[in-house]
């Protein structure tokens, strides 16, 4: 069973490390062997991977702000709720986008798996593309 207190303190320090622009800061949070899935997507494995999937979304949106919107726990499990702003690099477009990722953790409060969500459509819409 996870301490919600404990759950509370990474999940600050996980918007800390987004807002931070430090690829490596973000992959820090997750086991060794995690991984994270997007909209079903193929799932980044392991941390150099995670590492890429942050350098991404830190190329599209240089000035990228992640705020917390509220975090549930129930087991090993916690639904992480965010929404970012910024601006798009390729169409200077600004953006908000809400979404969440539902998290397993360890016993040491790392990420084993992520399924992130957020409305794909909405984003091309706002970039720009679509």
């Amino acid at each position: 069973m996870l301490d919600d207190n404990k759950v509370r303190q990474m999940a600050d320090a996980y918007t800390a490390a987004w807002n931070s622009g430090s690829a490596q800061a973000v992959a820090a949070f997750y086991a060794g062997d995690g991984q994270i899935e997007i909209n079903r997507g193929e799932p980044w494995k392991g941390r150099s991977r995670v590492a890429e999937m942050a350098s991404g979304f830190f190329a599209d949106v240089p000035d990228l702000k992640l705020v917390c919107d509220g975090i549930r726990c129930a087991g090993d499990h916690v639904v992480y709720l965010w929404t970012f702003t910024g601006t798009h690099a390729g169409t200077s477009n600004p953006l908000r986008v809400a979404g969440w990722e539902e998290w397993d953790l360890d016993a040491d409060y790392k990420v084993t798996a992520s399924r992130g969500w957020y409305d794909a459509e909405d984003y091309q819409r706002q970039t720009g593309g679509g």
